[in-house]
């Protein structure tokens, strides 16, 4: 038997060229045979067609038409992001350039724990994630916020850990020594993580979380799997943190604190006052974390930009560009703004990152991440930059959150629907007027089970709402018109 041809190397283009022919083609047949946003009939009828495509996990004898028998399945049994009716989530359709230069990243298969698996790309992730960072705090940010470090980095020395003087404070702005820096993670969730671990390592293990109501549910999770305590839940009455009763909690709460704010929440696409909550944070001694996995695209677009004044105050930010950045998964970011809270993040392992190849000039990756084996995920994220540019990126966040606009309108002149409020973001609350909770998750799973779209559920006010989230900017009218008559259309439980 002969060795299959692998996927780089002088072999790898002729190789891979039939094969993305195949896959490609196995794609167009599984979407027609899909025929909607997602597969009709329901969990079942999914997987009896996904064990019928498989048959045999493990054949004694290899298949090699199974390459397209699996994609055309994969996409036949698919939920499209690229499909106007498909949105529920923060799923967003990627754009062709990025999932191109995956393509690429899957071929050269680099890994990012060791400068000589990766030479190029580790160089690549330090210039993009530092630009991204830029993005967020600036070229000359001013200062590393109202805490200060109160305990050494765990396996630290005293000696290393900064005192009092050391931690820049407002009135002290950041040197080139002291550019805010960024993390490639695998989303939100992990970002979220990282933000809580630096947390205490900077202020200690005593450290009490606080975040909204209205925060991701990888907050508590996260305290959880860091020791911390459970987060102290502060009210958000209108789907956003109170900062009055922010106020109140950190006035009666032992420190040190680490408060976490949101700026677009996934329920409804809404941004917490971060001003009002930088400044509370300023005056009790707080470190902020500000959670902009979903409104950080923002960033790119001049027009919306602005619903982000306060983010630079925080000390660490999370950012999604597999969201409103069209990557695709995975595509995080933490931005820190002092690069000094990283020094938790190193580890030493003689074979990846010997003292004498790091004192030699071989860059030292272990401290970007707490994964060893890590994908180039930034390539994708650098070529669409670089692509797009700002502009180009700006005009997609513009569209979808115009869809947005336009959606809510027509819900607000339909005279059967209900519009939760005018949103922020790209997702829109909606409901039928005078139905009860139950019927609301009806019409949700009918047009799920039919394979008609794929809308998302949140409760709020008390009330259970259909959800629009609206990432694909080559949406029209008549796909947001067309989604209200299935909505309108379904028949009753």
């Amino acid at each position: 038997m002969s060795t299959p041809p692998l996927a780089s190397g002088p072999e790898g283009p002729h190789a891979l060229r039939p094969l993305l022919t195949t896959v490609l083609d196995a794609l167009h047949t599984g979407g027609r045979a899909r025929g909607g946003p997602l597969p009709a009939g329901g969990p079942d009828a999914v997987a009896a067609r996904i064990r019928e495509a498989v048959a045999d996990v493990l054949p004694e004898e290899g298949d090699p038409d199974a390459l397209r028998r699996l994609v055309h399945a994969l996409a036949e049994g698919a939920a499209d992001p690229a499909h106007p009716w498909c949105a529920a989530h923060l799923h967003c359709p990627p754009l062709a350039v990025a999932v191109a230069a995956d393509l690429a990243a899957s071929a050269l298969n680099p890994s990012l724990d060791s400068w000589d698996q990766a030479p190029a790309a580790s160089e690549l992730e330090e210039l993009v994630t530092r630009a991204l960072a830029r993005e967020v705090y600036g070229e000359t940010p001013s200062g590393a916020g109202p805490h200060r470090r109160t305990a050494p980095p765990r396996g630290a020395t005293s000696h290393d850990a900064p005192g009092p003087d050391d931690a820049p404070g407002p009135d002290h702005a950041l040197g080139p020594d002291h550019a805010p820096a960024a993390l490639a993670t695998t989303g939100g969730t992990e970002s979220n993580q990282l933000a809580l671990l630096l947390a205490r390592e900077a202020l200690g293990a005593g450290v009490r979380p606080v975040c909204g109501a209205n925060a991701h549910h990888s907050l508590p999770r996260a305290a959880w799997l860091l020791g911390l305590p459970e987060p102290v839940t502060v009210p958000a009455p209108a789907g956003t943190l109170d900062p009055a009763a922010l106020d109140a909690a950190l006035t009666d709460l032992p420190g040190p604190h680490l408060v976490t704010a949101t700026a677009g929440t996934t329920d409804a696409g809404l941004i917490d006052p971060l001003p009002e909550i930088a400044a509370i944070c300023s005056t009790h001694g707080a470190r902020l974390h500000v959670d902009a996995a979903y409104g950080g695209g923002l960033l790119f677009s001049t027009r919306h930009r602005h619903k982000l004044a306060g983010l630079s105050a925080a000390d660490t930010v999370t950012l999604d560009l597999h969201k409103l950045g069209w990557q695709p998964v995975a595509a995080g970011l933490l931005a820190v703004r002092d690069p000094h809270d990283l020094t938790a993040l190193h580890h030493h392992a003689d074979y990846l990152n010997a003292d004498d190849d790091t004192e030699a000039g071989l860059p030292d990756l272990l401290g970007r991440s707490l994964r060893t084996t890590r994908r180039p995920d930034i390539l994708k994220t650098a070529v669409t930059l670089a692509t797009l540019g700002r502009t180009g990126l700006g005009a997609l966040v513009d569209q979808v959150c115009a869809h947005a606009h336009r959606l809510a309108d027509l819900v607000d002149a339909h005279p059967a629907l209900e519009l939760h409020d005018r949103p922020t973001l790209s997702t829109v609350l909606f409901r039928p007027t005078g139905a009860d909770d139950d019927t609301v998750a009806h019409i949700r799973r009918h047009l799920l089970h039919q394979g008609h779209a794929v809308l998302g559920r949140t409760r709020l006010d008390g009330r259970l709402w259909l959800k629009a989230t609206l990432l694909n900017p080559r949406t029209t009218p008549d796909d947001l018109a067309g989604l209200l008559k299935l909505v309108e259309g379904t028949p009753p439980p």
